[in-house]
């Protein structure tokens, strides 16, 4: 298990277990989307993808803020003697359950449904007025905290900007709300800020002006160039000199590269803490998890590939 890093960071373990799977997500096959979305429709099946991580030692599940990871949640909480090694890592905000809140309760309804307790009415008033005003940093912040609710007593050492929200800010320029998120999450929860993007190099030029140092960033890292903004170069330029901590997402391209290909490559990259893959099935797991404990280099060995790695560009 991971703990403490340098200057009181934690320190993430090397494989992270995602959820993409669990909620019928693949960016190449819709098709397998849906059968995976079916597969999973009952909370056991999830839970025996988790049980199965763990059996290889991956104790750390990054996951978005899913009403179904509520449930999750609500398992772990109820069996600590099994779970007391789970460590979760929330990813927010989860889009599509603010545009269907939206949608059914409007703008006020969806602020009193997710605004936190402690008199709730209140809190939801006290938003509605902060967004009258304009006061982004008030309503973000309240949100925030509505969304950890579901881990009450649950270990969370890293909070995610999910990069819907993340790639729109650096759209828009709007470089504070980074800082707002960092500090509000190290302050009120006591938890390390992560973001979530599909564009690294811009997005380190953003944080580096907000003030963010040695930002944790999750980025698409992978051979092809999958849904890598940018392209292949640019990133491993970052990889080699920028100063932050890099999890990879998407290594594999959703299947696009063989998976011996695709781990041997992204274990050797400069600067790379952690991968997070999907999987659903325990023979999967494993075969990751064996792919990455064969090809991990240790920090000290590793260099950016030999040649210019051809680019795929995204879908």
């Amino acid at each position: 298990m991971s703990g403490s890093g340098p200057a009181g960071q934690y320190a993430l373990d090397r494989l992270l277990l995602g959820d993409n799977q669990f909620f019928g997500i693949n960016h190449m096959s819709e098709e397998k989307a849906r059968a995976q979305q079916l597969r999973f429709q009952r909370l056991d099946a999830v839970m025996a993808v988790l049980d199965a991580a763990r059996d290889e030692g991956i104790h750390t599940f990054m996951c978005t803020t899913h009403d179904r990871v509520g449930e999750i949640c609500d398992v772990v909480r109820a069996d600590p003697a099994a779970y007391g090694d789970m460590v979760f890592l929330p990813c927010m905000p989860y889009a599509h359950k603010y545009a269907n809140a939206v949608t059914e309760d409007g703008i006020l309804g969806t602020l009193r449904r997710f605004l936190p307790d402690g008199g709730s009415l209140g809190a939801a008033l006290r938003g509605t007025r902060q967004l009258a005003a304009k006061d982004v940093e008030g309503v973000a912040t309240l949100l925030v905290d509505a969304e950890l609710r579901m881990f009450e007593g649950l270990r969370t050492p890293v909070v995610w900007m999910q990069n819907v929200v993340v790639d729109l800010l650096l759209g828009l320029g709007f470089y504070d709300a980074f800082t707002m998120f960092a500090d509000h999450v190290r302050l009120r929860h006591g938890a390390e800020p992560g973001f979530i993007t599909m564009n690294l190099p811009a997005l380190l030029d953003a944080l580096e002006t907000a003030g963010v140092e040695n930002p944790l960033v999750c980025s698409n890292i992978n051979k092809l160039g999958f849904r890598m903004s940018g392209g292949v170069d640019a990133y491993l330029d970052a990889l080699e000199r920028r100063p932050f901590r890099a999890v990879a997402m998407s290594v594999f391209a959703s299947g696009a590269i063989p998976a011996e290909e695709a781990i041997e490559w992204v274990c050797a990259l400069p600067n790379l803490e952690s991968i997070v893959f999907g999987a659903s099935s325990a023979r999967n797991i494993q075969h990751t998890r064996r792919l990455v404990d064969e090809f991990w280099v240790e920090p000290a060995g590793r260099r950016r590939p030999e040649g210019r790695v051809p680019a795929r560009s995204s879908p």
